[in-house]
């Protein structure tokens, strides 16, 4: 890792075990605080920071804001610390090696980076090893949020290529048979979520990455609702891109991160180029670094990217076994509570099966959006809509879904309380008669 400036003394430390009191407990967390007569189960868009994550940005805006990777003085030494220090604690909460992961503004973005350069390589632009041509194909899954689909959409039309989508069950599912009968020596790349955003089915990433190896083919981890719940160790998935955003693991928004295998960065274009990305430049060309400088253009989000460190450092204090154990019995009770309701349906896996801790469903008679206002009304935060994920919601054939998802600090009572005013939806809207 290059490095500018000085040194302060200190270095990311050995984890502190957080104590389950503390690990579970909404004191920690300024917003919840704020709202103790409300329940938010929409973690599964927007996470709540904790204190820890909130006075780590704090620390460094007052004491140690300054430029990054820029000049040798004292101020830019101890601010690249910072910086390069929340990569570090980045890269170890994904079992990846530091140059293995950049920053971008968010996974969205993140994604958007790998499909670019891809393009860029298949212009001629470099690493023609990457480069896609006409007749090549991508494989998506119908499950996809839109940002792990309207890149590739746009990639095939600009090289020639094939996209292709695996389906879906009635309950939303896609399976491994299925998406093996898609891959082929044709495929270049294999593009799918850990976990689905709408229905919490959990993909079976091992499995993916040895089918489209076996191909040649790259594959692309949507790891937006993975890598805040479960334990995560992209180097031994052997996945060869991944994407994941602050926001949805108890760090803030405008800052998210790309992993990509380090070989593959280093051949990879930059989607963005500029300063901070470079070796040389002559009025004819650049000679750009390597991972991951090569695509942080500019200057980056400082102070988000070490909230972001912050938050990789809180849940791996508490452990992600721990914050699976528990999501799987909020996941239990939230399927629970929505199958006790006579006329409201279930998507995604059912009851039995495994699932990440969130549930999105329909109430017959009641549009989704009428649902959420209903439940908001009762002081119950969810999400409506079709979650970015359009094509999923008309293969099940409903235009919207109701979501509740819950994370460390969703409690036994929240869900008792969303099961609770949900058994009264059909009713008060007159859809039970």
């Amino acid at each position: 890792m290059r490095e500018t400036g000085r040194r302060p003394s200190r270095r990311p430390g050995s984890l502190m075990t957080i104590s389950t009191a503390d690990a579970f407990a909404r004191e920690r967390y300024p917003y919840l605080r704020a709202h103790a007569d409300r329940v938010y189960l929409d973690s599964a868009a927007t996470s709540q920071r904790p204190d820890a994550v909130l006075e780590a940005e704090d620390a460094f805006a007052r004491t140690e804001y300054a430029a990054v990777h820029r000049g040798s003085s004292m101020a830019t030494g101890e601010a690249t610390w910072a910086f390069e220090g929340a990569r570090e604690r980045i890269a170890r909460f994904v079992g990846a090696g530091e140059r293995e992961i950049v920053f971008t503004e968010n996974a969205t973005d993140a994604l958007n980076v790998v499909a670019l350069g891809l393009s860029d390589a298949s212009a001629g632009l470099g690493a023609p090893e990457l480069a896609l041509k006409p007749g090549d194909e991508i494989v998506v899954t119908t499950a996809e949020h839109h940002a792990n689909l309207i890149p590739w959409q746009r990639l095939a039309r600009r090289t020639g290529a094939i996209l292709r989508a695996v389906p879906v069950d009635e309950h939303g599912v896609w399976s491994v048979d299925d998406l093996a009968a898609l891959v082929s020596d044709r495929t270049r790349i294999v593009a799918f979520a850990h976990v689905s955003n709408v229905t919490g089915h959990i993909a079976p990433v091992a499995d993916v990455v040895e089918i489209a190896r076996s191909a040649g083919a790259l594959t692309v981890l949507d790891a937006c609702q993975s890598a805040p719940h479960l334990p995560l160790d992209l180097g031994a998935l052997g996945v060869d891109f991944a994407a994941f955003s602050a926001h949805k693991m108890l760090g803030p928004t405008g800052v998210g991160a790309l992993y990509g295998r380090a070989e593959l960065l280093d051949a990879l274009p930059p989607a963005r180029t500029g300063g901070s990305t470079i070796t040389t430049v002559t009025l004819d060309d650049a000679e750009f670094l390597p991972s991951p400088q090569r695509f942080e253009a500019g200057t980056q989000p400082v102070t988000q990217a070490v909230g972001f460190g912050a938050a990789a450092e809180h849940l791996s204090g508490i452990g992600m076994d721990r914050v699976r154990a528990h999501e799987a019995e909020m996941a239990g009770l939230l399927v629970d509570a929505v199958l006790a309701v006579p006329g409201v349906r279930l998507v995604g896996p059912q009851a039995g099966a495994e699932r990440a801790g969130l549930v999105s469903f329909v109430v017959d008679g009641v549009h989704a959006h009428d649902v959420g206002q209903f439940l908001d009304d009762r002081g119950i935060t969810v999400r409506t809509g079709h979650h970015c994920a359009q094509p999923l919601h008309r293969a099940l054939g409903v235009a919207a879904t109701t979501r509740a998802s819950a994370y460390v600090y969703t409690t036994a009572d929240d869900v008792a309380s969303f099961g609770a005013a949900l058994a009264e939806v059909r009713g008060f809207f007159g859809a039970d008669r």
